[in-house]
């Protein structure tokens, strides 16, 4: 309407000096009226768009809603911190031996739950290291049957999984991930996942058939590093077929593998931008690939420590949260770092129940 405005002043001061001289300064004061009122209201209108009125002596600028709560759909649960492997470039290194009582940690995962968890996924450290499994298990049957998540996962370097584990805890298990870096043995012992006479490669196809045997979806981890960056695994992945093979570039962590207070010294391992993309492009035929860039992982993760706090990697370290526990779960992930734009443009969410994966098993 406003932009009518010149043209209806034009129409009215036109008729007014159309008038006698007589009439010319009656018309004038209702004409002058109009004019202050239509102004009047045009200020009015906009002032209403940036001040909201608060009391008679006091206007704030109108302040935009809140973010709503960040919502913990997938979360990574390192419980352990302790692992039987030294790979060099490890990013949660074994700095305390603490696991929380079982019962506390059945709390927390309930907490999740509550708050819109729909997949959990327990790492370590190596996770079936505690109580050789029986920890991690009943962890999972929990999880399954009692909270009725749809996704439980599993990431191990494999080591110590026996078919006993499987036939006890395979059924509420969807998806186990094994890390493999290397399928030359000689890499693997470089890169730290070296367990004498132990093959890592003939545990992996070990463990590829008991995921079969027992319907457990099969994904493999590798860290992509400078002691396996020239290695061709197309062949190999293939055999194997996973339902997702992550493909981790190398991540400098300050405190845990890098920096002062670290237990490894993982400088010796990073590769650049332009030699993962060399890598992908070699293996830009395996359709099951899922690249994950160091700009991707480090803030799409929401992870937990052995404690139940939300760690938080925007500084390039780990600064802990409050543990969920103490001060429940909407306020600790405030501080977790998590950006769940970048959770959702890496994949992160995807179809993670083995009921929806239609395996031919």
């Amino acid at each position: 309407m406003w932009v009518l405005t010149p043209a209806v002043f034009a129409g009215k001061l036109l008729s007014v000096f159309r008038q006698p001289l007589s009439s010319l300064w009656r018309s004038l004061v209702p004409l002058f009226c109009w004019l202050r009122a239509t102004f009047w209201l045009l200020a009015t209108k906009r002032t209403k768009q940036h001040l909201v009125l608060r009391g008679p002596d006091e206007t704030k600028e109108e302040e935009e809603d809140p973010p709503l709560p960040t919502t913990p759909t997938s979360v990574n649960y390192h419980f352990t911190r302790q692992c039987n492997y030294k790979c060099g470039f490890c990013f949660h290194t074994a700095k305390t031996s603490f696991v929380l009582p079982l019962e506390e940690a059945k709390r927390g995962l309930l907490l999740l739950k509550e708050a819109g968890m729909e997949k959990i996924n327990f790492s370590g450290g190596e996770p079936f290291l505690p109580d050789r499994g029986e920890y991690l298990g009943k962890l999972v049957r929990f999880c399954k049957v009692e909270l009725r998540l749809p996704s439980v996962s599993i990431v191990s370097n494999g080591s110590l999984i026996r078919e006993r584990w499987f036939q006890n805890y395979g059924e509420y298990l969807d998806i186990l991930a094994i890390s493999c870096d290397s399928f030359d043995e000689e890499v693997n012992v470089l890169i730290g996942r070296g367990q004498g006479k132990k093959n890592h490669v003939e545990n992996l196809q070990k463990l590829r058939r008991w995921c079969r045997d027992y319907r457990v979806a099969f994904k493999i981890n590798s860290v992509i590093n400078r002691f396996n960056v020239e290695e061709d695994m197309t062949e190999q992945i293939k055999a194997l077929n996973p339902v997702r093979w992550k493909v981790f570039q190398c991540l400098l962590i300050e405190g845990e593998n890098c920096g002062e207070d670290a237990l490894r010294e993982a400088e010796r391992f990073v590769i650049g931008d332009e030699e993962f993309e060399r890598f992908l492009e070699r293996h830009k035929e395996v359709s099951c690939l899922v690249p994950e860039s160091n700009q991707k992982m480090k803030d799409s993760y929401l992870i937990l420590d052995e404690y139940m706090r939300f760690l938080n990697c925007r500084k390039g370290r780990k600064d802990p949260s409050k543990s969920i526990l103490d001060v429940g779960v909407e306020e600790a992930i405030k501080f977790s770092g998590f950006d769940e734009k970048m959770f959702l443009k890496r994949g992160g969410k995807y179809i993670w129940s083995k009921a929806d994966l239609k395996l031919d098993w």
